[in-house]
């Protein structure tokens, strides 16, 4: 068995489409299939349902799938440790981060970027924390920027970043002169544009209104943080984010922040690593960086600098 047959095969799986996956090994398509065929033979087993095309994994495919993308994961860490001892840390680092914690992502990658300037880092910040915790799983990204799950997988390493506290942005005149504080339901009798209902932010938002007895629909709904910062920028709704975005923003314009209370609601961000040891060194890497931040420290800062200036 080389692992050049299972590279071919975690393809095949993965585009679920043997031409696409040919052209991405950079293969013809009669060699890709040529070696899946042998690496069926040495194992006994059939591996792929094939009629006039793809037709799906047998259950001894899904199996060796998962087996494959761990056992050429590893073979990819020790290439790098090998790589590291010689000349230090090297490669592309696969970062996930949710959308809200797309631009903290930055704040984390500093000092890592710092001390290792040969590493690369390539981020992954558009999908949910469901489908990062599933690419960690499957070996499709090395880290994660994520909310935790009630039931994470015992594979899934999880290292405390920082937690968001959640603030209203407004028009100034949306609010009472001098606020710098603001109920729940008063929240909710405001105009609001927020996060669309499958993030995991505006999960937690919802949850905190049901509590109350209340259902709020806003008019606007988007996946984007820095959209819902134009739509109060344009003076025609509030909206609900976490403040770690402040640090950014700064809050600009004629935008004004408020601070959410009773209660004041606290989501904890965590670096989801596979909890494999030793893993690779760009991972450990990251994780010795991350440990040494004071993020909370910074973004408080930030939203008391805010809030007294306004």
């Amino acid at each position: 068995m080389l692992f050049s047959q299972l590279n071919y095969f975690v393809a095949v799986a993965q585009e679920r489409h043997f031409a696409r996956a040919a052209e991405r090994c950079h293969i013809s398509q009669p060699a890709l299939s040529s070696a899946i065929a042998k690496l069926e033979r040495e194992l006994n087993v059939t591996l792929i349902n094939r009629g006039r095309s793809f037709e799906g994994l047998t259950p001894a495919g899904e199996r060796l799938a998962v087996w494959a993308k761990r056992i050429l994961a590893e073979h990819d860490a020790f290439k790098a440790e090998a790589q590291a001892v010689q000349s230090g840390l090297t490669g592309t680092l696969r970062l996930g981060a949710v959308p809200t914690a797309s631009t903290t992502a930055s704040l984390v990658l500093s000092s890592f970027c710092s001390a290792h300037p040969m590493a690369k880092v390539q981020i992954s910040s558009r999908l949910p924390a469901t489908e990062l915790y599933r690419r960690l799983q499957e070996f499709e990204v090395d880290a994660a920027i994520v909310h935790p799950v009630p039931q994470h997988n015992q594979d899934i390493a999880l290292l405390p970043l920082y937690e968001e506290r959640y603030v209203l942005l407004s028009r100034p005149e949306m609010l009472l002169p001098g606020a710098t504080t603001l109920g729940w339901p008063d929240a909710a009798q405001l105009p609001l544009a927020l996060l669309t209902g499958d993030m995991r932010d505006r999960q937690v938002i919802d949850a905190v209104f049901e509590e109350r007895g209340i259902t709020v629909s806003p008019q606007v709904e988007t996946d984007s943080v820095a959209s819902l910062f134009a739509q109060v920028a344009s003076g025609n709704w509030a909206t609900i984010v976490p403040h770690t975005w402040l640090w950014m923003t700064s809050a600009r314009g004629e935008a004004q922040v408020v601070e959410l209370i009773d209660p004041i609601l606290k989501a904890p961000i965590m670096l989801a690593t596979k909890a494999t040891e030793p893993g690779t060194p760009l991972v450990r890497a990251l994780v010795a960086s991350a440990q040494q931040l004071a993020l909370d420290d910074f973004f408080d800062a930030q939203l008391r600098s805010i809030v007294r200036r306004r």
